[in-house]
């Protein structure tokens, strides 16, 4: 039989079983595959073992993986303070595409969404979209100081973790911003156009600046 998790309350925040269980997965498939996309897909994987797969694992957890949590529960805590009953739920499927992708040299990540009911206006709708990207772009600024902190101690680690804090959360804001199908820039510009603006475009240009621009985060020795 298998083990059932149990449900818990966390920060006055409820999440049950299921729901526990599919943001650990979730963090974990995240986890792996933005290791492998850094690291060059399936044609870096001699590097990445020849570095160790533990220490990039962490890297990529602690990065990409709490970039992805804290949007998800950003999310999850607007919802319930408009008094929606809102859990995360893992699309399977997705996350298997998003290592698959990663193994290939490219990644697309989709790996579930947090689902609410109730009746909300437009406004509430647009608060509780727009929660996930501001968190990711508040999280670009706490690993700013991690990455100056790693260049004054000339340590390529935290130097490392520092540039894909940065590099991951401004891209997650931007992308997440796209008013297209179920991102929640369809349903911030349905709410306010002017917020929609102000934060996609210094979300998308710094993230074309610093990523596809100057390679952040893609340096480092794995």
């Amino acid at each position: 039989m298998g083990t059932t998790v149990r449900g818990r309350r966390i920060g006055g925040l409820y999440f049950s079983g299921i729901e526990l269980r599919d943001l650990l997965v979730a963090w974990l498939a995240l986890g792996v595959a933005f290791m492998l996309f850094f690291a060059g897909g399936a044609a870096g994987f001699d590097r990445l073992l020849a570095a160790g797969i533990v220490l990039p694992l962490v890297v990529s957890l602690a990065t990409a993986g709490v970039a992805f949590l804290l949007h998800e529960v950003a999310h999850k805590v607007v919802a319930v303070r408009y008094d929606q009953v809102a859990e995360f739920r893992a699309d399977n499927g997705m996350l298997f595409l998003a290592v698959m992708s990663a193994m290939l040299g490219f990644i697309f990540a989709a790996p579930g969404a947090v689902h609410h009911r109730g009746r909300l206006t437009d406004r509430e709708h647009g608060h509780i979209a727009i929660a996930g990207p501001v968190v990711n772009l508040l999280l670009m600024g706490v690993f700013v100081p991690v990455f100056l902190a790693g260049v004054l101690l000339g340590s390529p680690v935290v130097t490392l973790i520092g540039e894909r804090g940065i590099a991951i959360n401004v891209f997650l804001a931007a992308f997440n911003l796209i008013p297209y199908g179920p991102l929640d820039g369809k349903t911030v510009i349905g709410w306010s156009k002017a917020v929609w603006a102000a934060t996609f475009l210094p979300s998308l240009l710094v993230a074309v600046v610093l990523v596809f621009g100057f390679g952040f985060g893609f340096g480092g020795p794995f």
